[in-house]
């Protein structure tokens, strides 16, 4: 979901196991030449998730990478195939309340900028949970969690992959 700390925590267990670490939500702003609200406003959801796929698709060919997807990249079947098939992926569980207080005052999420944001958040996350679980392969509840904490379970589950 938007807002569990997919790309911090990345970001940091990239760095830890020595990998190229891949935000796929820059690789979209880079490719698209503009930020991803900027994008979506143009272009609406449906471009976007056609150039999310295409990003995807690009980064997981290279297997000594972390990659942090953006939050809906899992609403495609062929992304959650990709990512269930190319990839160990991690699924960051937060709760809708822990979610809400990291993303009340973001501006640059997108799907987030309608009458009740929390709302729209809270239905997000019913609709995607089923989804990140079918295709993680190993789901870590964030809440209460430190950040040094859960790099250190993320890092655990990857490193049999990584050796």
């Amino acid at each position: 979901m938007p807002g569990c700390g997919k790309s911090t925590i990345g970001r940091a267990v990239a760095k830890r196991l020595a990998l190229r670490y891949v935000d796929c939500d820059a690789a979209i702003e880079l490719r698209a030449g503009c930020s991803i609200a900027a994008f979506f406003e143009a272009n609406g959801e449906s471009a976007f998730r056609e150039l999310e796929a295409n990003v995807l698709e690009s980064a997981v060919h290279d297997r000594d990478s972390m990659i942090a997807t953006g939050g809906g990249v899992v609403l495609r079947p062929s992304n959650r195939e990709l990512l269930r098939a190319r990839t160990r992926c991690v699924y960051l569980r937060a709760s809708d309340a822990l979610l809400w207080r990291r993303l009340r005052r973001d501006r640059r999420r997108p799907l987030l900028q309608v009458k009740d944001p929390q709302e729209r958040l809270r239905r997000m996350s019913v609709e995607r949970e089923p989804l990140y679980e079918q295709t993680a392969h190993v789901v870590i509840d964030t809440d209460g969690i430190s950040f040094q904490r859960l790099v250190d379970q993320v890092v655990h589950c990857l490193q049999p992959a990584a050796t």
